[in-house]
């Protein structure tokens, strides 16, 4: 614990619900306390119907910033002021930095996940991937993975209120980069068979396998998993949800969402303090490394 907090430390935040399983926190304030800068990071339940207050919040009270996890990233960007050009095209916001009190909406999830492949030796650039979800994280995987190369995604979700604005974001994807986007119907079972079949990787970016659906899995098939296939899972909490679980059982490589987590933390905290995570050091700290 740091002993030297006073009236020149600052807050931010992280605005979600549920959010108290979070493993942010402990992350951030450890490189903050490594890196010997005055911020202190804390988790606050937020729910869509309290977001509006919530942000007129952190802008009163001078906060430096705050994250926003689900089922907040899209909604918050009727709060900002400024977004950038990668949050107009994903519609969802995971980063806000207060400069002055003007709030600029960022989105590292992308990020984060596309460098958490890199560095596991993943490589799914000029390949196919298939996607599973529609909210803010698979918005910003999507469209990250398109800019950085992939060549084509195959995304699934539910026809819930999702269902359009992924469909919207993959139109996009279509018309600004050399990726091939679709969105199909996530009860079309026999055609989800057939895109993984076709895909390098796999990647759940749906809320399924954390709590409440803790122990649960979109995929309850094994034979739809094959040995060659990366299985990846947005969920850090559990590490190993029903999902990795069944890829494991086939042979497939698997990663769960702790990469992610950790570079588009590291995304984060450049933009609020100018400077590099030390990644290696948190993986130490957090035991990442076992």
């Amino acid at each position: 614990m740091r002993e030297n907090i006073d009236g020149h430390f600052l807050l931010i935040g992280l605005m979600a619900y549920p959010i108290r399983h979070s493993l942010s926190p402990k992350m951030q304030n450890i490189i903050y306390s490594k890196l010997d800068v005055p911020y202190v990071y804390l988790a606050f339940e937020v729910t869509q119907d309290k977001l509006a207050d919530a942000v007129k919040g952190l802008r009163a009270l001078g906060l430096r910033g705050s994250a926003v996890s689900m089922p907040n990233k899209q909604l918050v960007c009727k709060y900002i002021d400024k977004l950038t050009p990668a949050v107009e095209l994903i519609g969802a916001c995971n980063t806000i930095s207060n400069d002055d009190g003007v709030l600029t909406g960022y989105n590292t999830d992308g990020m984060g996940y596309m460098r958490s492949l890199k560095e596991a030796g993943v490589n799914v650039i000029g390949k196919k991937m298939t996607l599973l979800g529609g909210g803010g994280a698979a918005s910003a995987i999507a469209v990250q993975a398109a800019l950085d190369g992939v060549k084509e995604i195959s995304i699934f979700n539910q026809k819930d209120d999702c269902y359009e604005k992924i469909n919207e974001i993959a139109n996009r994807i279509n018309e600004k980069t050399d990726c091939k986007a679709t969105v199909q119907d996530l009860n079309d079972t026999e055609l989800l068979r057939n895109e993984i079949a076709e895909s390098a990787v796999l990647c759940n970016a749906t809320g399924v396998g954390m709590k409440p659906l803790e122990g649960q899995s979109i995929i309850t098939d094994p034979t739809m998993l094959r040995k060659d296939l990366v299985v990846t899972d947005c969920i850090y909490s559990p590490r190993k949800t029903k999902l990795l679980e069944i890829a494991e059982g086939q042979g497939c490589k698997i990663l769960n969402g702790i990469g992610m987590m950790l570079w588009q933390g590291h995304a984060q905290i450049k933009i609020w303090t100018g400077q590099d995570a030390p990644i290696d050091y948190v993986k130490e700290k957090m035991g990442f490394n076992d």
